[in-house]
């Protein structure tokens, strides 16, 4: 019990670890809130998913990997994906960081979460790729819900184009919610050429 208890413990500190983008015109979001939002919003576009690919796709895997995707942060943080870094030294912290606390779960647990954090990582699986797909749009769709805008990156249109059209373009449904974003913020001039 005291393993569960340290690891239920530890996953409540996800809200402490802000991101990059707003919650709300005046509030960072936090991790945890990420996580939710990114669950509920695979939950409503899984139908479209299925149609899409044409196959049934787990949506309970999906919830999983939603709610877990990001628990290494605790521990590393979020960096920003306009922040330059090294992206391998990042991977060898979170791998490290996965292994000791996915490592400390009691029985299948630990091997239920690491084995679904690494298929989320690597995309290893249709339902992990839709996952990666709409954590990736996310921090798009909170900057223009909230007002933010690319102005702090600084980034213009094309500059999220780039970043962003190679992550969603495992689904049509993830990439025109994408082209509305984008054309929504356009029009309100939230992007940093447009000031």
């Amino acid at each position: 019990m005291r393993e569960l208890f340290d690891a239920i413990a530890h996953t409540a500190r996800l809200r402490e670890v802000e991101r990059h983008n707003n919650a709300t015109a005046d509030r960072r979001e936090s991790v945890a809130e990420h996580s939710w939002h990114l669950a509920l919003v695979c939950w409503l576009l899984h139908g479209e998913f299925e149609r899409e690919t044409g196959r049934s796709l787990d949506l309970a895997r999906m919830m999983k990997m939603c709610l877990m995707h990001d628990l290494v942060e605790v521990d590393t943080g979020d960096p920003s994906a306009w922040s330059p870094g090294d992206r391998e030294e990042k991977a060898r912290r979170e791998e490290a960081v996965a292994l000791r606390r996915f490592g400390a779960l009691p029985g299948p647990l630990a091997d239920e979460f690491l084995d679904l954090w690494h298929e989320y990582e690597r995309g290893a699986t249709a339902e992990a790729r839709l996952v990666r797909g709409v954590d990736r749009l996310n921090p798009a769709l909170m900057r223009l819900l909230t007002g933010q805008g690319w102005h702090d990156v600084p980034a213009d249109a094309e500059a999220l184009d780039r970043l962003q059209l190679p992550r969603v373009a495992v689904s049509g449904t993830l990439t025109a919610l994408y082209r509305r974003i984008r054309e929504e913020a356009q029009e309100r001039g939230l992007f940093a050429s447009e000031e």
